[in-house]
């Protein structure tokens, strides 16, 4: 079976400068993998390529076998670092447009995750705490039954208490043979639900590993490994 995600080449340029400089990449199906990179490496680029919200340089990029378009929107379920929903709705009345507006949305599923979170369905977003408005959204996203999930710093604004929730739901609730890409700061956190991790710098992908196999080749943490390659 075809990788969910193949780039060859894949480049964008802004002006003089490079944000993706010919990157080669391959994310098989059935995968949860970490998009590891400090602030300005090129993971927020990649990203909106992949969503169709950027159009790349030079260089090709497939979701499904397709290039990104309105055809790949279908297949692809999208958290991005900052919110985009109107505030004045109700958390029910978002569910309802998620559903009107997605086929594969599980209805029963987000008000599974609302329950477990005791987050009120009649709230209107612009009442509810940042942390909040990042659950709600998270839950819509983990909704759906896509083929790909690509969450972009998912737990961020979430306390500590309620992460490992979180984590919980994003594994058990995804098709297993879709994939997950996950962008973060918060490393420790996520490691264990890893199964591998994509490590870019500068616009490169310098490094693209199993998580088990990073910890035994090194002897340490992919937290700490990560920090000891971009400690420069």
């Amino acid at each position: 079976m075809a990788p969910i995600v193949q780039c060859m080449g894949l480049t964008k340029r802004f002006g003089g400068k490079t944000a993706l400089n010919q990157i080669y990449l391959n994310l098989e199906r059935g995968r949860i993998i970490g998009l590891l990179g400090p602030n300005g490496s090129g993971k927020t680029t990649l990203i909106k390529i992949m969503n169709g919200l950027l159009n790349p340089t030079a260089g090709d990029i497939f979701i499904n076998g397709l290039r990104p378009g309105i055809d790949t929107k279908y297949s692809i379920s999208y958290l991005p670092e900052r919110t985009y929903l109107q505030p004045g709705m109700k958390v029910m009345e978002i569910v309802q447009y998620f559903q009107d507006f997605y086929p594969d949305f599980r209805v029963d599923r987000a008000y599974d995750m609302l329950a477990r979170l005791q987050i009120q369905p009649y709230e209107r977003l612009k009442n509810l705490s940042k942390g909040t408005k990042e659950k709600v959204q998270l839950i819509l996203v983990m909704s759906r039954d896509a083929d790909l999930y690509i969450l972009d710093e998912p737990i961020a604004g979430v306390d500590p208490a309620s992460r490992d929730y979180i984590l919980h739901t994003i594994v058990q609730n995804y098709n297993r043979n879709a994939t997950i890409l996950l962008s973060t700061h918060l490393i420790s956190d996520v490691e264990n639900i890893l199964d591998e991790v994509v490590f870019i710098r500068y616009g490169n992908i310098i490094l693209q590993a199993g998580a088990e196999q990073i910890r035994q080749n090194e002897g340490k943490s992919i937290d700490r490994f990560f920090r000891e390659v971009f400690a420069c």
